[in-house]
């Protein structure tokens, strides 16, 4: 009978077990290219996304970051806000922008890298895109964030 209710438990629990952690690595160089366009992580993950910027400029020359945005977020109108936000690694401060922000690295120079952990939101594309001025025509690309 125990293993039963243990056979049971496990079951009923199960759709409601934590996702697994993932960790994604991505890196930019000084040809302003990320090395993958698209990321795929499922709703409720850890998701820990480590950036290394593998070229060798520095980062007032050809800095990188990657900037994840809520689907729907109108690239060219954020970008254009970017660039006056230089003393905030080129990360808009108003607070429209800011909500679009899912979330950031660091901005980067050659042979630096960061990391960021975040949980993965609702199911959708989020586009991501490098915020050093010019660069999100090229430095572009899509988080899926899958449904548990």
């Amino acid at each position: 009978m125990k293993k039963l209710v243990l056979i049971l438990t496990a079951l009923v629990a199960a759709p409601f077990a934590l996702a697994e952690d993932v960790k994604l690595e991505l890196t930019g160089n000084d040809q302003m290219q990320y090395s993958v366009k698209a990321l795929e992580v499922t709703e409720g993950q850890k998701v820990t996304l480590s950036f290394k910027h593998i070229g060798q400029l520095p980062v007032v020359a050809m800095g990188h970051n990657v900037v994840i945005l809520k689907p729907g977020t109108e690239l060219p109108a954020f970008a254009a806000k970017c660039a006056p936000a230089k003393d905030h690694g080129y990360i808009p401060q108003d607070e429209e922008s800011k909500a679009l922000i899912i979330a950031h690295t660091k901005m980067l120079g050659g042979g630096e890298s960061d990391e960021i952990t975040f949980t993965a939101p609702a199911p959708g594309a989020y586009p991501f895109l490098c915020t050093f001025p010019g660069h999100f025509a090229i430095m572009q690309g899509v988080l899926t964030v899958k449904a548990k």
